[in-house]
């Protein structure tokens, strides 16, 4: 479980996500210049290491997330879409649980299953490294491990409009100007 300071500055994050979330839910923000990712190794409910760095050469969907989360519920089903979707061009998909424990995930998962890889931030600490805003929380990492995009709040990520940039980013193209969040 989460010590008390962390758990208060998660539901802070939470509120001010749902805050200044935008409207459109189809929308990703284009990050200029972009970062190189951070470090992220974490564990998947079978215990399995997935190490960031194992992705390079691919798109890679990064979903900070929680099971108490509406919002997190909400676009849990297009993200799986989108999985469905695009993995098979060799798009990865990786939700981060920030927080809680195998067994809370393993049972929320009865009611929202998903194939790709659930990994566990059992003490919070990814957020720590990531520029994590608000849960959910997601980013895209490019073929080359940089951040290009970012969305604060719930997406539906099997909209024509963020698959088509994911595509764009799997050619080695993507112009899309940055928007807003």
């Amino acid at each position: 479980m989460i010590a008390m300071p962390k758990l208060a500055t998660l539901l802070i994050l939470l509120i001010l996500a749902a805050m200044t979330a935008p409207a459109a839910t189809e929308s990703l923000t284009a990050i200029e210049p972009r970062p190189d990712a951070p470090p992220l190794t974490l564990e998947d409910l079978d215990g399995h290491e997935h190490d960031l760095r194992d992705y390079r050469g691919r798109v890679v969907v990064v979903n900070f997330w929680a099971t108490w989360c509406p919002p997190c519920r909400d676009e849990l089903p297009s993200l799986q879409r989108l999985w469905e979707g695009l993995g098979p061009d060799g798009l990865v998909v990786l939700g981060v649980n920030v927080g809680e424990d195998a067994d809370r995930i393993f049972f929320f998962t009865a009611d929202y299953p998903v194939d790709f890889p659930l990994l566990q931030d059992r003490a919070a600490s990814a957020i720590d490294t990531w520029p994590v805003r608000g849960i959910p929380t997601t980013f895209v990492i490019d073929p080359e491990g940089r951040i290009a995009y970012r969305a604060i709040g719930a997406r539906e990520f099997d909209h024509p409009g963020i698959t088509e940039r994911l595509r764009e980013l799997q050619q080695g193209r993507s112009s899309e100007p940055s928007t807003t969040e």
